[in-house]
């Protein structure tokens, strides 16, 4: 089985984030979408606790779309691939990233490690992927030209902005006063 895994803060999931799960699994390019919240992220402060962002998740998991509590603990992307490596071993893992990622991939803890798994990239606007992948020589890459990204702002939808949520996912932060809702 192709598993894709999709890390990210999901602070708070939005349409965003659900079109690139969909885009895999319409275009075959993974079987299921291992999607983790991490609990922390070395460069966000505003991040709502942990439960609650996978609370939000979850009311998109199914059969395919697999809301992943187990290996989200780690704090390097690395330790999350071969964690779930060890629990999937005969499955096949791709990375999942937006191409905002890879502005500062070659600085990631154990690189090398991240390499021995396929990527999935996904273009964001007009930038030069090939410009931060020029050092890295690798086969596992893939990069999705044809997405078409949706320009959503999570700043925006944590200072008030309902656009691009789910209506799910806009009671959920109504009801516990996320945001400073």
């Amino acid at each position: 089985m192709r598993l894709g895994i999709y890390v990210g803060s999901f602070n708070p999931v939005h349409n965003g984030h659900l079109k690139v799960i969909h885009y895999l699994l319409d275009h075959d390019l993974v079987d299921k979408v291992f999607v983790l919240a991490t609990p922390n992220y070395w460069d966000k402060q505003d991040l709502v606790c942990v439960d609650d962002r996978v609370a939000m998740l979850k009311f998109f998991e199914d059969k395919n779309i697999i809301i992943d509590t187990i290996h989200n603990n780690y704090p390097y992307t690395y330790q999350v691939l071969e964690s779930i490596k060890k629990d999937y071993k005969d499955d096949e893992l791709f990375l999942i990233l937006g191409s905002d990622n890879i502005i500062q991939f070659h600085k990631w803890k154990n690189l090398d490690i991240i390499l021995k798994y396929n990527i999935i990239i996904f273009r964001r606007g007009e930038m030069n992927i090939s410009k931060y992948l020029k050092n890295i020589d690798n086969n596992k890459i893939k990069i999705i030209d044809d997405f078409n990204y949706l320009d959503v702002s999570s700043t925006d939808i944590r200072n008030g902005s309902n656009n691009n949520l789910d209506k799910k996912v806009i009671n959920y932060i109504n009801k516990k006063k996320l945001y400073g809702r």
